[in-house]
């Protein structure tokens, strides 16, 4: 993208990013994620009017996603544009010695990370038919997973997270808890492959049409340790980038092979 023409979304990115309180919600949300209004406002020092004007300016930029959970709405941090950010302005220099860093970074936090539930929220320039169609269907799914869901789709139904190397087999199973096409679906995870000693998660799927596109939020709960959090946040960045760029454009991103985010 050339200078004259430049991308709106990190301009919203960018600007949001440029105030301090901003940060610092982002910052604690980081610390914590999942938090109310009420507990954000506590940690800034502010009036409730001026935290909600400030969550308005991060949740436009898709910087934070929120989750209503009865009558909470819970804010958590959307890592998808810093990623972006990463990807093009970072990755592709300092890419092997970041990781290396990132690594001892993880471990390091690892024993004060407490948050059970991630979740990412991306906006993907389709339908929810097709958005639907792309997580259930195995052949399209193998495309840009690098594992095929299999199920019937139909609620209390098996499904399997399948290897498309040919031998079939299956690294994640789990239930259908919930199936309202092309809207909402909900699977228990068992990782099969991962050594998490038959820990079970949770992960919803929520399509939802956002003006002309797809804003689609994707909720991994019920993780067992600090350890499946990083997991499930490195892992959702790459195969939701992954979703996004196969369905814009047909070509899935070229990334490393990846089983799955838990």
């Amino acid at each position: 993208m050339s200078p004259s023409d430049p991308d709106p979304a990190l301009e919203d990115v960018f600007k949001a990013l440029a105030d301090s309180t901003r940060r610092a919600l982002l910052d604690r949300l980081h610390e914590h994620n999942g938090q109310t209004l009420s507990q954000l406002c506590d940690g800034v020092g502010m009036a409730r009017q001026s935290v909600t004007q400030h969550l308005g300016v991060l949740e436009s930029a898709n910087l934070i996603s929120t989750v209503r959970r009865g009558r909470e709405k819970l804010h958590y941090l959307n890592p998808v544009p810093l990623h972006e950010i990463q990807e093009r302005w970072i990755d592709k220099f300092e890419r092997p010695r970041l990781r290396a860093l990132s690594a001892i970074k993880r471990r390091a936090e690892e024993s004060n990370m407490s948050q059970p539930t991630f979740v990412y929220t991306t906006y993907i320039n389709s339908t929810p038919e097709k958005v639907w169609q792309a997580i259930t269907d195995p052949e399209l799914s193998g495309q840009y997973w690098g594992h095929a869901n299999f199920s019937d789709w139909q609620q209390g139904s098996r499904w399997e997270h399948r290897r498309v190397d040919g031998s079939g087999i299956a690294d994640v199973v789990g239930t259908v808890v919930e199936a309202d096409p092309p809207r909402k679906l909900v699977t228990t995870w068992a990782d099969l492959a991962g050594g998490a000693d038959g820990a079970i998660s949770t992960v919803t799927f929520l399509i939802q049409p956002y003006q002309d596109i797809v804003r689609l939020t994707v909720t991994h709960a019920d993780l067992a340790s600090p350890t499946e959090y990083a997991q499930a946040s490195g892992g959702w960045a790459a195969v939701l980038s992954n979703l996004k760029s196969f369905l814009e454009t047909g070509t899935p991103l070229p990334t490393e092979p990846w089983a799955q985010p838990s």
